[in-house]
């Protein structure tokens, strides 16, 4: 049901290596291909809670979340706190139903492998028919199950964070193929799962929690899918026609899709290829909206990779790829002209030159400072790119950041320059250097509100 958007190719946080996330298959992604457990259709949950896929769908909400309501295109996301900047809530200021939930979540963490491999064994057991939306192989897949719900947890009593995290799943989920009547089901077998392994705090009153919080979290997403189909398809064909090799594991690919596909700088799109069906990998957009519709994304092939090694080293011209719907708040707010002070590490720089386009597109002077890392001069591949915009717009700043050493010092190279209080930050590029760079721009002044980046906890490497 939660599908961690954005973990990448690499563990990166913005395309690819930068990359946003992989997501293999509907709801949750499992690290490996379960195994029917011995009680596969084991009895149900405390009695006198309301578990059936029925009770689900009708169980009153009394959360505190308001439905998904309609929204223009490529409305801009909401610039509101970014998950990373929000502080816990404090216990005493929690609902009760978030203290049980956040309860629970602590108890089954230490054996997050067994509670996924449990709750899909359940799922395909009890509706072997959901089977085909998931790829035929998910052995490589990544646990995002107890992310996704800890995510979740951690925001349940901010309705802001949580409702746009929760709408932007629901319209993710429409190309994998999800229909309202699976969320009961799915419901069901996740709360088998979660009163068989947290079996300490496990109770009729923790169980009735549950039910209240996964009714309103899915109608949320069961309303926010429906209204994007009133708009938007659920995916979009898209025709590669250019595919340009930088490096031996970097390519740059250009694609046209099928119709109009709306987005903003910043945000990025999950791909889907023709020789790995059902698994699908976010990429960031390299550039602004075009007028001649051409999308464009920097794919790094890493080991064990599918789509990423697909992308890079099998597709050409021709191929066809599908796109799932744009999503990401990494969008540069245009209401203000405080200056842009953007951190890319090797792919990451996608994004970051879609911003830069995008601010240019607006005949804005703001101040625009880019931090452009890689390993080797190799690695710059797209510097030429990034120092003709330079020539061309004399409020652009471009700096590139060499590591030898294999350790990237990226973050810590901004602290020779600034002041930067007075910027707004971009960070795109490996988990590591996110976190650190987080650190860094609050060392140095930066209010964390003002510091944006695909969440790391939604970014972890999936092996591509």
């Amino acid at each position: 049901m939660f599908e961690a958007r954005h973990t990448m190719d690499a563990p990166t946080a913005s395309s690819a290596d930068n990359g946003t996330s992989g997501d293999g298959g509907g709801w949750f992604t499992p690290h490996a291909q379960p195994e029917a457990p011995a009680d596969a259709v084991p009895a149900r949950p405390t009695q006198g809670a309301a578990t059936s896929p029925a009770r689900l769908a009708s169980a009153g909400s009394t959360a505190a979340l308001p439905p998904a309501g309609l929204r223009v295109p490529v409305q801009r996301p909401a610039r509101s706190a970014p998950p990373h900047s929000l502080a816990p809530v404090r216990a005493e200021t929690a609902s009760p139903d978030a203290v049980l939930i956040r309860r629970t979540m602590s108890e089954v963490a230490p054996v997050a492998d067994k509670v996924t491999s449990y709750f899909y064994a359940l799922l395909f057991v009890r509706h072997p028919d959901l089977r085909s939306l998931f790829p035929a192989s998910m052995d490589t897949q990544r646990d995002r199950l107890l992310k996704a719900l800890l995510t979740a947890a951690e925001h349940i009593d901010n309705t802001e964070v949580l409702v746009a995290y929760l709408q932007n799943l629901g319209r993710g989920h429409r190309k994998y193929g999800t229909r309202a009547e699976h969320y009961p089901v799915v419901g069901e077998c996740l709360i088998g799962a979660l009163s068989k392994y947290a079996t300490g705090v496990w109770d009729a009153e923790t169980e009735a929690a549950w039910v209240r919080a996964y009714t309103t979290i899915s109608q949320v997403m069961i309303d926010a899918a429906a209204a994007d189909e009133l708009r938007a398809p659920a995916w979009w064909f898209a025709e590669i026609v250019a595919h340009d090799l930088r490096t031996s594991n970097v390519a740059v690919v250009t694609v046209r899709p099928d119709q109009p596909y709306p987005f903003l700088a910043g945000q990025y799109a999950s791909v889907e290829t023709p020789w790995w069906p059902r698994i699908w990998r976010h990429y960031s957009f390299a550039s602004a909206p075009r007028s001649d519709g051409l999308l464009t994304f920097h794919v790094k092939a890493v080991p064990a990779g599918w789509v990423s090694n697909a992308l890079v080293h099998r597709a050409r011209p021709g191929d066809v790829v599908r796109l799932g719907p744009p999503a990401g708040s990494m969008t540069v707010d245009h209401t203000t002209d405080s200056g842009l002070l953007c951190l890319g590490g090797g792919t990451g720089i996608a994004p970051i030159k879609a911003l830069v386009e995008d601010v240019a597109e607006h005949g804005e002077r703001r101040r625009v400072e880019v931090f452009y890392g890689a390993r080797t001069d190799h690695d710059l591949y797209d510097i030429d790119t990034m120092l003709r915009l330079q020539q061309t717009h004399p409020w652009l700043s471009v700096r590139a950041v060499i590591d030898q050493q294999g350790h990237l010092q990226l973050p810590d190279a901004v602290r020779q320059y600034g002041p930067w209080y007075e910027f707004d930050a971009y960070l795109s590029g490996p988990p590591g250097m996110i976190r650190s760079g987080v650190d860094v721009l609050r060392n140095i002044g930066i209010p964390s509100e003002r510091i944006w980046h695909d969440s790391v906890e939604e970014l972890v490497g999936t092996g591509g």
